[in-house]
């Protein structure tokens, strides 16, 4: 898929590589897709997508992980 931003890349305010982190985290942030796959799409590790993720306040937490904690937590101490 090809995408043109004309303007955005050209005038140089942004490079093709910062346009896909920030698409990457747009999409991570909407949970249209996973930090590997965000990772993948920006075309960074892993670990620097989660930075860039925190630099940008996105939870990498999500409602689902706290979900699971709970259960796992309410396994290891039932009340």
């Amino acid at each position: 898929m090809t995408i043109e931003l004309p303007a955005l890349a050209e005038d140089g305010r942004f490079t093709t590589e910062e346009l896909r982190l920030e698409l990457a985290c747009a999409l991570y942030a909407r949970g249209r897709i996973g930090k590997v796959e965000g990772a993948g799409l920006a075309g960074v590790d892993f670990f620097t997508f989660q930075r860039a993720l925190g630099e940008r306040q996105i939870s990498a937490y999500t409602d689902e992980m706290l979900v699971g904690d709970v259960v796992a937590l309410k396994k290891l101490f039932p009340a």
